[in-house]
């Protein structure tokens, strides 16, 4: 009895020590945080809403005898009299000009959208002739045109070369090219650029990739939250919103529209080949039906074989008929691996680079096998 008692005690003890795990589990799961959808601002562009691309021609100075050499580069010399003149400095006819410390720069940036004038900007330099190292240089006055030629940022400043090189030991490690730079916040936009957005009554906002699925979605969510006729796609990219008419409340608009979550559907089927890495990437979109391929001495089959589920006698299930997919990869018809059920492309893959087939290898293949229908996908090199 005594012994009963104490079997009793210590099954209790480890039924508690159990619920106490098992409260623990649940509590952890209810604090983890759950799958959230797109938001709205990471499917689409805001019609009129982008970035500029600003260009200049410049010189850099102050080079410590890395500059053009200036008889292989002219039109450095050239721009070195043109800015000596404009300066009031004439040089005496037929002087031949020698210098190293001077490079003929190209000077780029970007204008953000809504930028206004007096703000600054990061620009980038750019050697333009055989200078060795812009190290140590100092921009001059350069003016950043659009493609307009209207000017709308000037830059000077002294030019930034990160990870220049490392030297140990009596050996140097060159990490990047000198011959281009960084100048932060040497930029200063002298000109605005107008972006209208929603001043006709309508902002049209364009989703990154072309999907009527992706677009009809957005329409339903923006209305649900909005009310109904707020928005309406115009085609499988466009989508039209209307907004408010003043300013202020178009952009409290603006802000509540693109924290707005989008249950996003499967994208469509691809496959990414990387021709010179033979990397490849596969979404999970991706299927394949039954087929054999035949290139070189390799051979890839897959079948589908059905797999039928029967239920227990006298319950309510029903016969479920499933189709497995066997892969037989062979080399010169001896059998190299078989793997396991489940007709994925990966596994195709796998197996392939397993008996070291290129990757122009893998990509015939799976052009044949597309070509084929039994690679539903679609297939694109990089």
């Amino acid at each position: 009895m005594h012994c009963s008692f104490g079997r009793y005690q210590s099954n209790m003890r480890r039924w508690r020590r159990l619920a106490i795990v098992l409260v623990a589990m649940a509590t952890a799961l209810c604090q983890l945080p759950t799958a959230r959808a797109d938001r709205l601002k990471d499917l689409v562009d805001v019609a009129g809403v982008r970035n500029n691309a600003l260009i200049g021609y410049g010189l850099v100075v102050g080079l410590d005898g890395t500059g053009d050499q200036t008889t292989e580069t002219p039109f450095t010399v050239q721009s070195i009299e043109s800015m000596l003149s404009r300066l009031g400095v004439n040089l005496p006819p037929g002087t031949n000009l020698q210098l190293k410390n001077v490079a003929a720069v190209m000077v780029t940036a970007e204008l953000p959208a809504f930028a206004q004038p007096g703000q600054v900007l990061d620009v980038t330099v750019s050697s333009l002739g055989d200078a060795k190292s812009l190290r140590g240089g100092t921009l001059l006055m350069t003016a950043l045109k659009g493609p307009d030629s209207q000017i709308y940022a000037m830059a000077q400043g002294n030019v930034v070369i990160g990870g220049a090189g490392a030297s140990a030991g009596g050996s140097t490690t060159q990490i990047n090219t000198l011959n281009a730079g960084r100048v932060p916040g040497g930029g200063t936009i002298e000109r605005a650029v107008v972006a209208p957005v929603g001043e006709g009554g309508y902002v049209e906002l364009a989703l990154h990739d072309s999907d009527f699925s992706v677009a009809s979605q957005v329409v339903d969510a923006v209305n649900r939250k909005f009310g109904n006729g707020v928005a309406d796609a115009l085609d499988a990219r466009t989508i039209r919103v209307r907004a408010p008419a003043d300013a202020s409340g178009r952009v409290a608009f603006m802000a509540a529209l693109e924290d707005l979550s989008i249950d996003v559907a499967m994208p469509a089927a691809k496959v990414i080949i990387n021709a010179r890495t033979g990397s490849i990437v596969i979404n999970q979109a991706v299927t394949l039906d039954a087929c054999a391929v035949a290139h070189g001495n390799l051979t890839v089959t897959i079948q589908n074989e059905p797999q039928v589920s029967q239920p227990a006698p006298y319950s309510l299930g029903r016969t479920v008929v499933t189709e497995q997919a066997q892969i037989d990869v062979k080399q010169e018809k001896v059998p190299i691996t078989a793997l396991p059920a489940g007709a994925r492309l990966t596994d195709v893959v796998r197996a392939l680079n397993s008996l070291g087939a290129t990757p122009a290898d893998l990509l015939a293949i799976l052009q044949a096998m597309k070509s084929a229908g039994a690679l539903r996908a679609e297939i694109e090199v990089i």
